[in-house]
């Protein structure tokens, strides 16, 4: 079985995108499930379901949902192996632009959109530089100016990347998607001792473990201060 992560911040089209690619894939005879990861809600299921593609779906609530991730794939890459499928993809919200939901040797893809602002690229970290495919979506809103200077800005923070422009209303490009994402010579059965191509996010400060005070005595585990002194200003 072939496995994929697909990420992006809300709302860049990663669901329409996958939709459009895997119908592609399925009109090559091979069977395709999506685990949705999501923090508070999602009906991405739903649609899933409706176009017949075995779906999961986890919310990580309060927790982190790249940690969240990371805690739960062995169980998801076992369930796309009972499942029988040729190519389990998963789908992660970046909620945060620290977000570094990849496995090394595991094919990466981010998605982002043309609507985000053309500085958008340099502001989203380890989720679009460390990506092996990125994806941008929404170019038939904007001009062709802007979606040559966005691509430009996306190359400028992730020159190794392959990049691709979909349409996930048309499904424009999500056939040339689809021949980068099975390869038939890839069989990953567990990803149990691979390792993450970045760091997680720092976590487990008081706010982490449920604290609402506000003050530095409630202030304790992984904390920085902004420097706000009178020499930030020379």
């Amino acid at each position: 079985m072939n496995l994929v992560t697909i990420s992006g911040p809300p709302s860049s089209g990663k669901t329409s995108v996958i939709l459009k690619t895997i119908s592609a894939l399925q009109k090559r005879g091979l069977s395709v499930g999506v685990v949705k990861f999501d923090c508070l809600y999602t009906d991405d299921d739903i649609l899933y379901k409706k176009a017949g593609i075995p779906v999961k779906k986890g919310l990580s609530g309060s927790l982190c949902p790249d940690h969240y991730f990371v805690s739960n794939i062995e169980e998801v890459v076992k369930w796309g192996i009972k499942e029988n499928l040729d190519l389990l993809i998963t789908e992660s919200a970046g909620l945060c632009n620290r977000c570094s939901p990849y496995i090394k040797d595991i094919k990466a893809i981010c998605v982002i959109d043309n609507l985000s602002g053309i500085n958008t690229p340099k502001k989203i970290g380890p989720m679009l530089k460390s990506a092996d495919i990125v994806v941008i979506t929404k170019g038939d809103i904007v001009s062709q100016a802007e979606r040559e200077v966005f691509s430009s800005r996306v190359n400028s923070v992730n020159p190794k990347a392959v990049t691709m422009h979909i349409n996930g209303l048309t499904g424009q490009g999500a056939f040339e998607l689809s021949t980068l994402l099975y390869d038939e010579d890839t069989d990953t059965n567990t990803v149990k001792g691979k390792k993450l191509r970045f760091s997680m996010p720092s976590a487990l400060c008081s706010y982490c473990l449920g604290e609402t005070r506000i003050g530095e005595d409630y202030q304790m585990g992984n904390v920085r201060k902004m420097k706000l002194g009178d020499e930030d200003d020379k």
